[in-house]
């Protein structure tokens, strides 16, 4: 038992790390993603397609990733999807020279699958996590996300210097940060993540010998898709609201540095207090975290309703919206985990991070349109009825009952 705690101890840094670097790699796809579609189509109704772009490539790689970690291990899961990114960056910069739309999208889709085993790291977590650990574990690697996704919008102007200085196109010179971050966690991954913690966890099941550590005996699969479901629309909701920030803000007179940093206190919010849920999971419960993440988005939602203008309520807006996010996955990927009968878990939570990334990248899509449409007002207030929904379902996520 003392052996797989330090095991598990290692883990959780090696993921924590990778996570920071995946935050650096990543944080501005994010916000100069929408802004770099828009001039190489040439309307800005099309801008919501590149994150709808990177979201749907998740959707596609996460259920291979998990396929892949479940025969082969988390450590070359993770690294593939690291890789596949890599490439993907690389088309994104050609796309960039050669005002290539087509192919800036497959170079997102392509940088989607780092996402995805970024989604995957935190379920690693909790691969040889106690009962009473499980929130916590999974919530400390969530939060390490925060150091780089924060610091990295940051850095879009200078980063924008040093392309220009080594003849990049505008727009793109933040991903030279991309392919050093995204190279050093692929080493990260292959080297640091001994002994793999999804195949050690099967051999202790296997044995018999994981006594006091987290082992599901029972399935209960109407509990496991409530927590998808939550996470999903949870992550429908962020995605479409975040994705149209950065062109609501241009329009109303913002520069990219408040756009940079609007951007960095929602990914903020989206990971920096997810020790917090993450404790409170495990304390309280998860569905009550659940309930306290929906209020959250709910929130967010009414505050751009009552004050669509104001780039200061916006900001707190997206404040909210991220830990609204946060509670939300935080809980529901723990009620996730343990409500999936171990040989099934991977399978599923391949299937949770595919299913959250599809009707995200579906959010972005309308987003676009119903930018133009309804106004980001409107936009943020859609949200509400599908929020209302997963609440009133919530006696789902309470059911003990074995297949």
């Amino acid at each position: 038992m003392s052996d797989l705690a330090s095991v598990q101890r290692r883990t959780l840094w090696v993921l924590s790390l990778g996570q920071i670097l995946g935050g650096v790699s990543f944080g501005a796809t994010v916000s100069l993603g929408a802004v770099l579609a828009a001039r190489i189509s040439g309307d800005d109704a099309l801008a919501g397609l590149a994150t709808a772009a990177i979201t749907l490539g998740t959707a596609l790689t996460s259920v291979p990733l998990a396929t892949l970690a479940s025969r082969r291990g988390r450590r070359p899961a993770l690294a593939s999807g690291m890789a596949a990114a890599l490439l993907g960056v690389g088309l994104v910069l050609a796309a960039a020279v050669a005002t290539s739309f087509v192919l800036l999208l497959v170079g997102f889709a392509l940088i989607g699958a780092g996402q995805a085993s970024n989604l995957q790291s935190r379920f690693a977590a909790t691969d040889l996590a106690s009962d009473g650990s499980r929130g916590r574990d999974l919530s400390i690697v969530v939060w390490a996300t925060t150091i780089g996704a924060v610091v990295g919008p940051n850095l879009v102007e200078p980063e924008e210097a040093l392309g220009a200085l080594v003849g990049l196109p505008e727009l793109t010179g933040a991903y030279l940060f991309t392919v050093v971050g995204l190279i050093a966690g692929i080493a990260l991954y292959l080297v640091a993540l001994r002994p793999d913690p999804l195949l050690l966890a099967q051999a202790e099941s296997a044995a018999g010998t994981r006594e006091g550590v987290a082992v599901t005996v029972l399935d209960r699969p109407v509990v496991a898709r409530y927590a998808m479901l939550a996470v999903v629309i949870a992550h429908a909701v962020m995605v479409a609201v975040m994705a149209m920030t950065p062109i609501h803000l241009l329009h109303h007179g913002a520069t990219l540095t408040v756009v940079g940093l609007t951007i960095s206190l929602h990914i903020a919010g989206m990971f920096a207090l997810s020790p917090v849920f993450g404790v409170l999971a495990d304390r309280w419960g998860r569905l009550p975290t659940i309930l306290l993440g929906y209020a959250t988005l709910a929130s967010s939602a009414v505050v751009i309703g009552l004050a669509p203008e104001s780039t200061p309520a916006v900001t707190v807006a997206l404040v909210l919206l991220g830990l609204g996010w946060s509670a939300a996955t935080v809980a529901g990927a723990a009620l996730l985990t343990e409500a999936s009968a171990e040989r099934l878990r991977t399978r599923r939570q391949g299937r949770s991070d595919s299913a959250m990334s599809l009707v995200g990248a579906l959010g972005a899509i309308a987003a676009g349109g119903l930018l133009g449409w309804v106004g980001f007002d409107g936009l943020a207030l859609l949200t509400l009825p599908a929020l209302v929904v997963v609440v009133a379902l919530a006696p789902l996520g309470r059911r003990l009952q074995p297949s």
